[in-house]
């Protein structure tokens, strides 16, 4: 078993977001972003965030990302940031669209602005699921009537307290994320092979937003926890030149090495996220190592503290172990 926690975003420098939110006369959105999709599923995230503040659907929310002569400032993809920083910025937009949305709508429904709620494409009175209007005919009656075309941006920046350098006590992060993750392993005590079996994976990220994606990043993140645990490593010759450039001999898992995997996702709502969501990139990584490398103890006794815990280390270590071990004298 390894336990570990993992902030969100930068060490108390400013990392902010920024985005900006349209409200098309179709009844679509369009969200701007710096930010890049690097396969984490994190452009989805966003629309879904956006889709939800406005009453939309997912599908209605078109992203254009990462373009810098159009977009708005993104610090990155990096840091577990996106979901969190990005995310609260994308709703902080969507929200100001919203508004707008309402203080249109209000005079036609007759009532007021905070007597409105958007949900199913809707402009609808709270209580009252008969009086509405569409989004679509709001949102062009504010374009060719009020003159009040829907469009609201937002940045966000994560609330931070710098280190005190007497102390070290601070708020150096606007949030952490937890897990916990068990490996079951197989070892082969005549030649060290090390084989995983299975592996569980209990992840703290606020709110899900989207459970399969989350899932998926576990699963991802557990497969080079593997590699990193177990097979990976750069070699150099005795002129510092890298002999294993390739993957043909720079090992890493395939599907064939992977282990069973159990996903525990805690749904842990963080007032501070959108929609109570937090983040699950890199944490998925960090307790995977040190897992096996407790497990392999556990099966066999040994401690492995260089990674890749090779069959070789693994073996060498059992072998040293069973040398020093007292001689039993028998009769």
């Amino acid at each position: 078993m390894a336990c570990m926690w993992y902030p969100i975003g930068f060490t108390v420098a400013a990392n902010p977001s920024s985005a900006v939110v349209k409200m098309d006369e179709d009844g679509t959105a369009t969200l701007l972003t710096g930010t890049v999709e690097t396969g984490q599923g994190s452009l989805t995230i966003l629309a879904q965030i956006v889709a939800q503040e406005l009453g939309i659907a997912t599908d209605d929310v078109v992203v254009v990302s990462a373009d810098t002569d159009a977009t708005p400032m993104d610090t990155g993809a990096i840091a577990s940031r996106t979901t969190y920083v990005t995310g609260n910025a994308a709703r902080m937009a969507a929200e100001k669209v919203k508004l707008m949305l309402f203080d249109v709508a209000a005079p036609m429904l007759g009532v007021k602005p905070h007597q409105l709620e958007a949900k199913d494409h809707k402009i609808v009175v709270k209580g009252y699921p008969q009086r509405n209007m569409h989004i679509a005919d709001v949102a062009n009656h504010a374009r060719v009537v009020t003159g009040e075309p829907p469009i609201g941006s937002a940045s966000f920046n994560p609330a931070t307290v710098a280190l005190d350098p007497e102390t070290g006590q601070g708020k150096p992060f606007g949030t952490y994320v937890y897990a916990t993750q068990i490996a079951e392993v197989d070892v082969d005590d005549e030649t060290g092979e090390v084989e995983v079996i299975r592996m569980v994976a209990s992840h703290d990220c606020g709110t899900p937003i989207n459970p399969m994606l989350v899932e998926g990043q576990v699963e991802g993140g557990i497969s080079m926890g593997v590699g990193f645990a177990l097979q990976e490593e750069i070699l150099f010759n005795a002129q510092g030149v890298q002999i294993n450039p390739n993957l043909t001999n720079y090992i890493m898992p395939t599907s064939l090495d992977m282990p069973e995997i159990e996903v525990d996702i805690v749904d842990n709502y963080d007032p501070t996220g959108p929609f109570g969501a937090k983040g699950v990139g890199e944490p998925t990584l960090v307790p995977t190592a040190a897992a096996i490398l407790n497990a392999i103890y556990n099966a066999v006794g040994v401690r492995i503290t260089s990674l890749p815990a090779t069959a070789e280390k693994v073996f060498n270590a059992i072998q040293a172990k069973r040398e020093a071990e007292p001689k039993q004298i028998t009769a």
